[in-house]
């Protein structure tokens, strides 16, 4: 097997079918458990959330066919993505590589939860193991770039990741499951265009932002939930001058009232949600009561479950 194979198993791929026939599939996040800008150049980053909300895609091969079709129809990234993908199959084989893509998700839109990355990264899968064309991470990193901003879901951990540059930072780990009791402030973001506001952020914001990456990083590597989820409302407070939540005071006494971890937002997005250690012998309780606190505040909940990793593989800083 060859090394880019090796990094493809390592990224989470997920494909299966016979010859002309791939599938692929990527989560999402909650957001983010830090986002913002660091002392130097192209230094806007995250940090990922990995929930268990899913995206797959499935490609099939038609004989003799050209271009490639895209189901539903509104998914017009997956679908240009995809067309670059058989562009390089065909001018490597010379024969038509056309055929039909299904995207199937979970994962509401515009919400901040990576709908849109996770719908490209199990695009890039499943296109990719149709073709016979290799998707390790650093190619679907490279090919991402040129259609927008890009969470770091394409990587099986809790990432440190550049999405403006798509590109990876550093791997933090994994962290034993949570629960995030979700609420949603309503509307939709585009990231596209959220990316394109200028940050207030001052030169003090920046190293600030600079010693929380270093505390949640040792944070993920001591599976420490309780300093995971003061970096995480301390971002969130540092994200109100950028994208004001007006729940976000009232989400933080809950979670004060509950005993929860602390509260994490999807910065570019609408959702807000209160995290809570799944290991915790009063779990059952916390979390009903601060699913009816959050639902009494917002009206609609959802209750998520992080992801954690078993592995999560050895990628290098690029």
């Amino acid at each position: 097997m060859s090394q880019e194979q090796k990094a493809g198993r390592r990224s989470g791929l997920s494909c299966a079918g016979s010859a002309g026939t791939g599938v692929g599939t990527a989560f999402g996040t909650f957001g983010e458990l830090l986002q913002g800008v660091l002392p130097e150049e192209d230094g806007d980053f995250l940090v990922t959330l990995p929930v268990a909300r899913w995206t797959m895609a499935t490609f099939r091969q038609e004989p003799g066919a050209r271009d490639v079709v895209v189901r539903p129809g509104g998914k017009t990234k997956a679908l240009q993505l995809a067309r670059t993908i058989s562009d390089l199959a065909a001018r490597r084989t010379g024969l038509p590589t056309g055929g039909t893509l299904h995207v199937n998700s979970v994962i509401p839109e515009g919400k901040g939860l990576a709908s849109s990355s996770a719908d490209l990264v199990a695009t890039a899968r499943a296109v990719g193991q149709a073709l016979g064309v290799e998707m390790p991470p650093s190619r679907i990193e490279r090919l991402l770039a040129g259609i927008e901003p890009t969470d770091g879901v394409l990587y099986p951990a809790i990432v440190a990741f550049h999405h403006r540059s798509v590109r990876l930072r550093r791997v933090l780990g994994s962290l034993p499951v949570m629960a995030v009791v979700g609420i949603d402030e309503g509307g939709s973001v585009d990231t596209v265009d959220f990316n394109r506001i200028p940050k207030p952020f001052t030169t003090a914001d920046h190293h600030e932002y600079a010693r929380l990456l270093d505390r949640l990083s040792r944070a993920v590597h001591r599976s420490d939930l309780a300093e995971v989820g003061r970096v995480a409302t301390r971002s969130a407070e540092m994200n109100q001058l950028l994208r004001h939540k007006w729940s976000l005071e009232p989400m933080r006494e809950i979670c004060r009232e509950v005993g929860g971890l602390g509260v994490a937002v999807a910065h570019s997005g609408t959702t807000l949600g209160i995290l809570l250690d799944t290991r915790d012998p009063s779990y059952t309780q916390r979390v009903s009561a601060a699913a009816q606190a959050c639902g009494e505040l917002a009206g609609g909940v959802t209750v998520y479950r992080t992801l954690s990793f078993a592995n999560q593989g050895s990628y290098q800083k690029r």
